[in-house]
């Protein structure tokens, strides 16, 4: 059980950090929209113990909350 879980966290860091990459051409709102939406993905799958509606839940109002933090106040 051990060698799973090393793998499948292996795995979640290999694929954040090559995810790091796609954010270069990205404008300051739309990497917090993207930040946000992880945030509250990882945030809703752990209050929710991992059902699925909580993860997409909580994506969707990371991503609202960080598209509006990155909104320009013009």
């Amino acid at each position: 059980m051990k060698t799973i879980n090393k793998l499948v966290a292996s795995t979640l860091v290999a694929a954040g950090l090559l995810s790091l990459g796609g954010c270069a051409g990205m404008s300051t709102r739309d990497r917090n929209t993207a930040i946000g939406a992880g945030a509250g993905a990882v945030g809703g799958a752990v209050l929710t113990g991992g059902s699925t509606l909580g993860t997409v839940g909580g994506a969707a109002v990371g991503g609202l909350i960080g598209n509006e933090v990155g909104r320009d106040r013009r």
